[in-house]
Parts: structure tokens; C-alpha cells; sequence
């Protein structure tokens, strides 16, 4: 690559980046140049389930949610890419009493913003998810707007597009060292050279500690290992089957490709980059299975994958410009919501670079809240 130039440099070639990459690109920013230290997507988005949602518990994320769901729905025209869109809801499960009260009040406030969210008795969580046992379920919350779509080809979609536009996406080049002067950001040092530049945007994912940290800013992002797997395919799969979970558990599934996708966390998996999982972690997942979905008991485990949630101490996004050094803006730690929120974060990104007011105050997302004590809570997570 050799010692080189732009004006904004983007490290990290997930979802977030490659949409940060489009909307600067398409607002007109001419010399957009996006790292990847690997291919693009590899971290964690290719890992992702795909799930995307407006029910949260924070109203800023579901503005950012409704706002991303309405780019999922348009992507085909903007930029122009196949995403294979799902829109058959995302259905909790609740069996705790807090859970219930929790989900009532969360399910009002996101009706209160614009998201069609229901209250469905257990009958009707049935109705909507024929393959689970209702038995110990309280209530549910659908929402039709939600759904799944193909990280992969959002990746794709997002990088042809800021291509098309004049970005350039440089694959398997690493940043090792961020160069700031007076408080600011001057460049950065990679293993093919030095690209000079006054503004770096870190979507590093579960790696952004590290980059953040060579330009002095701390952002307190911690890799916690989440695994996925996929049937082998089912007959006679009911139409329409929305993303489902299991609240208390947090196991969930939904249709891939002619069989199934699903997971669940395992709350004693430590945290790191540890990729090693435990032995009967599957197995664990059975249980909760033989409880919750006992028909999948019979399906075939056809394989999976394993992947890093990008965890922040309240499981809510960082976003913002860093205010230790002039020139360093972030988008990261989006504790398994990244994917979903990739596309209004692109755009959040984008403002925040040109100096502009983004469609919602992200003030509350920045790192520094942590200093502060002024945590923000997202309880809706799985």
C-alpha cells in the first residue's frame, strides 16, 4: 500500500463499517478508505444469527431500530443489494413474572414510538410458533415488523455500494498504531504503511479496545464467545415462523434456509477471545430445548459456528467522538445488536464525521458516560 492519504479512514470492515463506508461515500466524502485486517464480515457479523428487532427497552434503540428495519426494507433499491429479507416477527416467550411486567411496560413504550408490538396470551404464542411448549409460558410480545435477514449480504451490499461511490476497501491490511500530535489524530501506521489522515472511525467490533486504545482513548468493549447451529432440513417447517426465544434462557431459533438456525447463551462461558467453548454446551441446549421445543429434539444437528458478541458494561451501544483525542469517532460495543442497528449507525457515523446533528442525540451512547456512572440499561436482551 506504501504511505498514502484520506480524509477519513474506517478500521474495521463488518456491517458497521462497510454502512459507515456507504453513507460517507454517498454524502459526497470522496477519499472514504476502510481497513479490514481479514476479508470483510469475517469478525463477527458473518457469525451473527441475523435477527433484527424493534422491541427494546430503550427508546433510543428503537428509534435507531425502526430506522435500520426501514433500510433492511428498502435495501434492494439503496444501495441495491439481495438480503434476503424475512419479516415474520421475533416472538418472546416469558415464564418469570418480572419478565412479564418488564415486557408489559417495554411493549407501551414501544407502541408509544410507532412499533406495532402485540400482547399474545400463551394460546396465541402457540399459534404463532407451533413447535414450542407453552405450558409454563405467562405471555408473549410479537412484532411483525421484525425479522432476519443475511449479515453476509448486507456486508456485500454496503461495500459495493461505497465502492461504486468512490470508497476504497482494502482487505487483510492491519492497523497497528494510531499517530495523534496536539491532541488529535494525525494517521495511522498499518502492516503495508502509513495512511496520513485527521479522522479514523474504530467498527472494530470485539477487536475495538485494542484499536481504540493506540490512539489513547479507552473504549471498554469485552469479547464474549457465542456459539450458533443449524438443522439439518425439516419437512413440513411451518410457514411464516418468526424468530423465537425463550426469554429467561435466552435460546432462540428461526428458519434457515429448509431448516432451522439456533443458540443460547451460555451465562457461564467467561469472557476473551478464547474461542474454546465448553464440552457439554450443546447439551445444555437440549435441555432447554426438551422444554421449550421438544419436536426439534428430533431434527438433526447439521453443523454451526461460533462468533463474538461485542460487550459493553450495560449492554448498550458506544457511539460518539472521543473526547481524549480530536479526530477518533466510534460505533461499537453493540452487546449482539449490531447487525440490526448497522444501517442508522452508518448514517450516525456519517453526521457525526461531517460535523452534522444526527436524526437522534447519541450523546447518551458515548464511552464517557462510564466515568460518569450515567449507565444506560438495555434490558430487553438475549
Amino acid at each position: 500500500m506504501g504511505d498514502d492519504r484520506a480524509s477519513v479512514v474506517i478500521v474495521g470492515g463488518g456491517v458497521v463499517g462497510t454502512s459507515a463506508a456507504f453513507h460517507l461515500a454517498e454524502a459526497g466524502v470522496s477519499d472514504v478508505l476502510l481497513l479490514e485486517q481479514a476479508e470483510l464480515g469475517s469478525g463477527s457479523t458473518v457469525r451473527a444469527a441475523g435477527g433484527f428487532r424493534a422491541q427494546f427497552s430503550d427508546e433510543l434503540n428503537i428509534a435507531i431500530a425502526l430506522r435500520s428495519i426501514a433500510a433492511f426494507e428498502s435495501f434492494a433499491e439503496r444501495p441495491g443489494w439481495d438480503i434476503g429479507l424475512h419479516q415474520d416477527g421475533y416472538l418472546f416467550l416469558l415464564t418469570d413474572e418480572s419478565d412479564v411486567e418488564l415486557f408489559q411496560r417495554t411493549a407501551e413504550l414501544q407502541r408509544a414510538n410507532g412499533v406495532p408490538t402485540e400482547w399474545l396470551s400463551p394460546e396465541q404464542a402457540r399459534e404463532r410458533s407451533p413447535i414450542v411448549s407453552v405450558d409454563d409460558v405467562l405471555g408473549a410480545t410479537y412484532c411483525a415488523l421484525d425479522g432476519h435477514a443475511s449479515p453476509e449480504s448486507v456486508v456485500q451490499g454496503y461495500a459495493s455500494g461505497a465502492r461504486a461511490r468512490g470508497a476504497v476497501i482494502r482487505t487483510g491490511v492491519g492497523v497497528t498504531g494510531i499517530r495523534t500530535a496536539a491532541g488529535r489524530v494525525t494517521g495511522l501506521i498499518t502492516d503495508d504503511g502509513v495512511v496520513e489522515t485527521d479522522t479514523v472511525v474504530c467498527t472494530a467490533g470485539a477487536w475495538s479496545r485494542e484499536v481504540a486504545a493506540m490512539a489513547g482513548v479507552d473504549l471498554p468493549v469485552t469479547p464474549v464467545l457465542r456459539p450458533v447451529w443449524y438443522t439439518e432440513p425439516v419437512p413440513d417447517l411451518p410457514p411464516g415462523l418468526p424468530m423465537t426465544v425463550d426469554f429467561s434462557t435466552g435460546f432462540y431459533f428461526h428458519p434457515e434456509g429448509p431448516g432451522l438456525l439456533f443458540g443460547m447463551a451460555d451465562p457461564d462461558q467467561p469472557p476473551g477471545f478464547d474461542q474454546r467453548m465448553r464440552d457439554d454446551w450443546l447439551e445444555r441446549v437440549g435441555e432447554v430445548m426438551e422444554r421449550r421445543a421438544p419436536a426439534m429434539l428430533e431434527m438433526g444437528v447439521a453443523g454451526g459456528w461460533t462468533g463474538f458478541y461485542e460487550v459493553s458494561p450495560d449492554h448498550n451501544a458506544l457511539i460518539g467522538r472521543a473526547e481524549e483525542v480530536d479526530g477518533f469517532v466510534y460505533g461499537t460495543g453493540f452487546s449482539g445488536h449490531g447487525f440490526l442497528q448497522s444501517p442508522a449507525v452508518g448514517e450516525i457515523l456519517r453526521d457525526l464525521v461531517l460535523g452534522r446533528a444526527p436524526f437522534v442525540d447519541v450523546s447518551p451512547l458515548s464511552a464517557s458516560r462510564f466515568g460518569r456512572a450515567e449507565t444506560r440499561r438495555e434490558r430487553a436482551i438475549v
